[in-house]
């Protein structure tokens, strides 16, 4: 994961994880919607996933 893509997941989580697949463009959505943080851990968990 590269710089670019963490500060992506810190300022705007639902765009970070655009690559990754619908269900997780939902998730990181419904995340984010309920606070900002847990939208932010969740792109970044999502993203440092090597396997997808």
């Amino acid at each position: 994961m590269g710089c670019g893509r963490v500060i992506l997941c810190v300022l705007f989580p639902p765009l970070a994880v655009l690559d990754r697949g619908c269900g997780s463009i939902v998730i990181v959505t419904l995340l984010t919607l309920a606070g900002w943080v847990p939208g932010v851990i969740g792109a970044l968990v999502i993203n440092n996933n090597r396997k997808a």
